[in-house]
């Protein structure tokens, strides 16, 4: 018998499980559905430079493109496109990563066929950690086996040391905000969000400083279009196309939608617009300077969206 005073059953039965919460390491507390940042070291955020003066073009390098057109899509097209220029506060504010999102969805649905209603647009102060991490969990639990996906990110990137859910001692981030700070979203937390994703059809795309550090994503079936090398900065300014990110209006604007990129006729007709991935990546990886674009392809042949 329990004397007067002391714990009865249900009481030492919550004792005990409130004290194997705090016996668990917290790394491996909600591990396998993190919804919240991952912690990080040594964080450094790396900001795309805004420049005024006038630039030459880059140099021709390895093109990525082929002749042979890969397999069309033959589901629905879904994308995720995020352009932040509004930071919190004014000391990271960007010009131009608004514009970038809009050119892409707008290149997407004119060229591409994307519905205005498949593409989760994402701006400023919409652009934050839940609402990305959000709208990647909405397309997942969506997208089948036959569809495509295209994520897009402008705006800055930062590096670390992060409990994100891999080996590297540096990783590198897409910064995002939860409305009153920055917040960097990890290439290992992007890797495990899109790592049960249905289709082997994923295009990536990231107009940021350190962006060729998202290799990360690499699998199978998804191409990723990277603005400049693990350790570069990537730039905007007026003098493309009114403003963009270098790459972006290489890559979008002036390779997809005005089809200056279209160096192979994949589907035997001249006049028919089949601008590929890998031919708007070449395009821009030519044009571009003072950033050195990066991609990794493992889409077998060219993709056409």
């Amino acid at each position: 018998m329990i004397k007067k005073g002391g714990m009865n059953m249900k009481k030492w039965i919550i004792f005990a499980l409130i004290l194997m919460m705090f016996l668990v390491p917290g790394n491996l507390r909600g591990a396998s559905n993190r919804q919240n940042p991952s912690n990080a070291t040594n964080v450094e955020l790396v900001k795309k430079v805004t420049i005024r003066a006038p630039q030459g073009k880059g140099k021709p390098s390895k093109t990525a493109a082929t002749e042979t057109l890969g397999a069309p899509c033959t589901g629905t097209k879904y994308a995720i496109v995020i352009g932040i220029s509004d930071y919190p506060g004014t000391a990271n504010d960007l010009s131009y990563a608004d514009d970038d999102a809009n050119v892409v969805k707008t290149t997407l649905i004119d060229k591409y066929s994307f519905k205005d209603g498949n593409i989760i647009l994402l701006i400023d102060m919409d652009a934050s950690y839940s609402n990305i991490r959000n709208a990647i969990n909405y397309l997942k639990d969506k997208v089948s086996a036959s569809d495509e996906v295209v994520f897009f990110f402008s705006g800055h990137g930062a590096r670390g040391t992060a409990d994100d859910g891999d080996n590297e001692k540096t990783d590198e981030a897409i910064v995002s905000h939860d409305g009153s700070k920055l917040v960097p979203i990890w290439d290992g937390d992007l890797r495990n969000w899109f790592s049960d994703y249905k289709t082997s059809r994923i295009i990536f795309i990231f107009d940021s400083c350190l962006a060729g550090g998202m290799t990360d994503l690499a699998s199978d079936g998804r191409i990723i279009n990277m603005a400049c090398s693990e350790n570069g900065v990537s730039y905007e300014s007026p003098q493309w196309g009114g403003g963009h990110g270098q790459f972006t209006y290489y890559f979008a604007e002036e390779g997809m939608n005005l089809g200056k990129a279209d160096t192979y006729d994949h589907d035997g007709n001249p006049d028919t617009f089949d601008v590929t991935v890998e031919e708007a990546f070449d395009y821009a990886s030519a044009n571009c300077t003072l950033q050195k674009p990066v991609i990794r392809d493992q889409f077998l042949n060219d993709l056409f969206p």
